[in-house]
């Protein structure tokens, strides 16, 4: 299974034992957020909702490419390939 880097915001670290960048392995997408879950299970409850998609507010980023428009997280990995989450903060 593909090596890659998983970036997290600031705000999500504490659930990630402080750690900002986190390696995980995966064939796809949701393979590779599946491992980094299986070892720090609280992110799941800040990304995903019930229904096992990502919350409204959460972005995540394949290599720079949004995959919010993508009808799955079954996207297949490469080694090396990055990717990066972001919050939606609002608030005035």
């Amino acid at each position: 299974m593909p090596a890659v880097v998983v970036e997290l915001p600031s705000m999500l670290a504490n659930a990630a034992a402080g750690a900002r960048e986190l390696p995980a392995r995966g064939a796809t997408l949701r393979g590779a957020l599946d491992d980094l879950f299986a070892r720090h299970p609280a992110l799941r409850v800040h990304l995903f909702d019930e229904t096992g998609r990502l919350r409204r507010h959460v972005l995540c980023f394949l290599n720079g490419r949004n995959t919010r428009w993508e009808d799955t997280l079954d996207l297949p990995l490469a080694e090396g390939d990055r990717v990066t989450v972001l919050q939606a903060v609002s608030g005035g």
